[in-house]
């Protein structure tokens, strides 16, 4: 066969858990800075290419079809991602990584996420790449953080449960594929299900909201959101971890731990337990 069956993928998922926690704190810092930097990115090119598209359905399905790009480049970069990472309670369960080593990666991949999300944020404001189409950019970025900063607590936690188990079964598909061109194919659809349909991702949102809250702070480009009827007042960095980034991030783990780490775990290793 030319792709690895579900039970190859978790007995296989072993050997690369255990080389993540095995990484240096310094290694896993600028892996994960660098996959912060990718989803970013990601996000920069999926409003971008949005953003002019007057039907609302048709921006975002645009969109959604450029997103992927980032887990492609986090993937195939060998980078290290959060949501992707919350998969390693695979090998733990499997008893040959411990909870401390699983938490140590979680902790550091999460601050290098936001490091780089944060970087490729106050690059895109203050190069102005925003200004772009008459500061449509700019409006369209603090209409998304507005918005992601007035979610309610419980809202933010499911959407975060259902986009990260896309995001572990785009991951998941991908280790499955044995070459280049299967492993996007692999995780194009899983990616695009979830932004389509508006779930919420814990990396993607630490560079959502912190480019609306840095082009807030651009005169230029809060006129022009004051103009187009958009309420930036709750776009600080307060809501960015209370009303949005806290919920997401559970339910980040909920999603990839439980419903697809747990889970796959049970169907095809338990029966290998030691």
């Amino acid at each position: 066969m030319n792709f690895f069956t579900p039970a190859e993928v978790a007995q296989n998922y072993i050997a690369t858990g255990k080389s993540k926690i095995s990484l240096t704190i310094g290694k896993m810092l600028f892996l994960s800075v660098f996959a912060g930097v990718f989803i970013a990115l990601a996000g920069v090119a999926s409003t971008t290419a949005s953003v002019s598209v007057f039907q609302p359905s048709l921006g975002k399905l645009l969109g959604a079809c450029v997103f992927p790009g980032g887990l492609t480049m986090v993937l195939l970069t060998g980078s290290e991602l959060f949501t992707g990472n919350t998969l390693l309670v695979i090998p733990l369960f499997q008893r040959e990584i411990t909870c401390k080593a699983m938490l140590r990666n979680w902790l550091f991949v999460y601050i290098g996420n936001l490091i780089g999300s944060m970087l490729v944020a106050a690059a895109v404001v203050y190069c102005h790449q925003l200004s772009l189409f008459d500061n449509s950019v700019a409006v369209s970025v603090l209409s998304t953080a507005a918005a992601k900063c007035a979610m309610p607590f419980g809202q933010a936690f499911v959407k975060g449960i259902l986009c990260n188990f896309l995001v572990c079964i785009a991951v998941w598909i991908s280790f499955a594929a044995k070459d280049v061109i299967g492993k996007i194919a692999g995780l194009f659809f899983p990616i695009m299900f979830f932004v389509v349909s508006g779930f919420e991702h814990s990396v993607a949102n630490m560079y959502f909201i912190s480019v609306g809250i840095f082009a807030k702070m651009v005169p230029e480009y809060a006129q022009a959101a004051q103009a187009a009827g958009i309420d930036v007042s709750g776009v600080n960095w307060g809501s960015f971890w209370t009303s949005n980034l806290i919920p997401v991030t559970l339910g980040n783990i909920v999603g990839g731990a439980v419903c697809v780490g747990c889970i796959c775990w049970v169907l095809y290793l338990r029966k290998k337990e030691k």
